[in-house]
């Protein structure tokens, strides 16, 4: 059974708010990381993320 990870919550928002907005936001954010647009763009970020690593161990 696997157990469900406690998340910290340091506002003053209660965690059924928190979770509801999340239900509501999370399709819309699968379907743009799904679509050619997402895909590119991620793409784009993961590139420019490893440019940023490789920069930082060089100094």
């Amino acid at each position: 059974m696997a157990r469900k990870k406690k998340l910290v919550n340091k506002t003053s928002i209660p965690e059924h708010e928190i979770e509801k907005i999340a239900r509501c936001l999370l399709p819309d954010i699968l379907a743009f990381y799904n679509s050619e647009e997402g895909q590119k763009e991620f793409e784009e970020w993961k590139r420019k993320r490893m440019i940023l690593n490789n920069e930082h161990n060089l100094s």
